[in-house]
């Protein structure tokens, strides 16, 4: 029986994504750049509109994303890399089509190869962590495996 609040499912899948920014997203962005597709990782350039790092802002949005994940967790029967896969690729297109968009940038990138492959790579490395961290939070008695 879930007995969890679902205000600590979601605490919990923000923390699980915080973590696997920095370790499983910047991991694959760290190989694309020795690959000499992308800038180095960790970015510290500041970002709109109030001039926080970019990885801090990839930190808080990836937590967001995480902490939906958190709550729906338990109500979906795929192995958890697998949901998390899916919360990857979501983030992905989201960033390439909506966040482009308000950004007055190109949607999808203008479907150029290059940045769509490094966006899902990275967002679908991100999300296999996500799967893989946040039932490590999560207590066993949630039933989640």
């Amino acid at each position: 029986m879930n007995t969890m609040s679902w205000p600590v499912r979601a605490l919990l899948g923000f923390i699980a994504a915080v973590l696997s920014v920095l370790i499983f997203h910047q991991a694959m962005w760290a190989a694309l750049h020795l690959a000499g597709m992308m800038p180095a990782p960790f970015p510290m350039a500041p970002t709109a509109p109030w001039g926080v790092p970019k990885i801090v802002s990839l930190c808080f949005w990836g937590g967001l994303y995480g902490a939906a994940f958190g709550l729906v967790m338990p109500r979906l029967s795929s192995p958890l890399w697998v949901r998390g896969l899916v919360l990857g690729i979501i983030a992905a297109l989201v960033g390439m089509f909506v966040v482009n968009a308000i950004k007055g940038l190109p949607i999808g990138y203008g479907f150029a190869l290059i940045p769509w492959v490094d966006s899902l790579l990275i967002n679908g490395f991100w999300g296999i962590g996500v799967g893989i961290i946040a039932p490590l939070l999560m207590p066993r008695r949630m039933g989640v495996a």
